[in-house]
């Protein structure tokens, strides 16, 4: 099963039918997907289930439906544990960005983090899951796909908000300035958060 967010609200494309309780149920071939997002961003919906027999074909038929924009991104670590955060539109967001023309997924997310932020230094750990959503750009839907790595570095100069990014604050956060920002992010970022066990209790 895939989750995606529109408009911060989760669509969730499985392969198995749900009783329908607290969400709507359509089926992926049949459905027209624009109608289903325009109702996201109109607060008619607030989750939904898009079936499809054969999981493996989800994706593929979602991306002949949406435009899909691919985009790589960091969660970084410095020594002391604690890991870089930017803020943008009011939002606590984690830096990344679209790939560009001839670049590996790698080289996206760590030019990204680098233009986004001022941090340098940077090191793979390891590939996070990706994540999912639905955006609007010049009047037409689009499929945001992100793949996310873990990032050490042991960058300790000035952060630079990127202004052409609308970047407000750049700033590294503890665990528990994590659990605050937390209350005013998107659901992705939370997703990762959580994979990555950081707000769990010791």
């Amino acid at each position: 099963m895939y989750k995606v967010f529109v408009n911060d609200k989760p669509l969730f494309l499985t392969d198995k039918i749900e009783k329908e309780t607290d969400f709507q149920l359509f089926l992926l071939d049949s459905v027209d997907i624009d109608k289903i997002i325009i109702k996201y961003f109109q607060n008619k919906i607030e989750k939904a289930f898009l079936y499809h027999p054969d999981e493996k074909e989800i994706l593929k038929k979602i991306k002949e439906k949406i435009p899909v924009q691919k985009a790589g991104g960091g969660v970084v670590f410095n020594p002391k544990g604690e890991i870089l955060f930017i803020l943008r539109g009011g939002k606590w967001d984690l830096p990344k960005g679209g790939i560009e023309k001839g670049e590996e997924m790698e080289e996206t997310a760590i030019r990204e983090v680098e233009e986004e932020t001022g941090v340098s230094k940077l090191k793979i750990v390891r590939k996070l899951p990706k994540t999912y959503h639905i955006f609007k750009r010049n009047g037409k839907y689009r499929l945001k796909i992100t793949t996310w790595y873990k990032m050490t570095s042991t960058f300790d100069g000035p952060l630079v908000g990127q202004i052409e990014e609308d970047i407000e604050q750049v700033a590294w956060l503890n665990k528990e300035q994590i659990r605050e920002a937390m209350n005013n992010s998107y659901e992705n970022i939370k997703l990762l958060i959580d994979e990555l066990g950081i707000l769990k209790d010791e």
